[in-house]
């Protein structure tokens, strides 16, 4: 869940990337503000930007300049890691839903109408 920070980066372009674990740091507190910039769109329930989340196309490379992940920082990244896969399991409800409203929607706005009752009055 990452577009738009200048932390955020594909295949290491980032100035976060520069300086290795140091900025290893930086770029977890970036995913981090991904993250909660996610759950405060659900919150708003706007359909549409909830959806764009869902369009994202370019998903997040950790730079290779970064090195491996410091062992100060796992239990930190395993918990934000769990924390993504909670809200994009969210994101992806809410998509679902809402594209099922929408085709509930469109069947009924193009349904052929109902026959309406009509009353005969037969003299006998």
């Amino acid at each position: 869940m990452t577009a738009g920070h200048a932390s955020r980066n594909r295949a290491g372009d980032s100035p976060v990337a520069r300086g290795g674990a140091r900025n290893w740091p930086a770029v977890l507190d970036a995913l981090e503000g991904d993250v909660f910039e996610a759950e405060a769109t659900l919150a708003r329930g706007r359909a549409e930007e909830i959806a764009a989340w869902g369009r994202r196309s370019t998903d997040w490379i950790p730079p290779s300049n970064l090195g491996p992940l410091p062992d100060d920082l796992r239990e930190r990244a395993a918990r934000l890691l769990q924390h993504q896969l909670a809200v994009a399991e969210a994101l992806v409800e809410r998509i679902t839903q809402s594209q099922k409203q929408r085709d509930v929607a469109a069947r009924m706005s193009y349904a052929p109408t109902r026959p309406v009752a009509s009353f005969i009055d037969r003299a006998l």
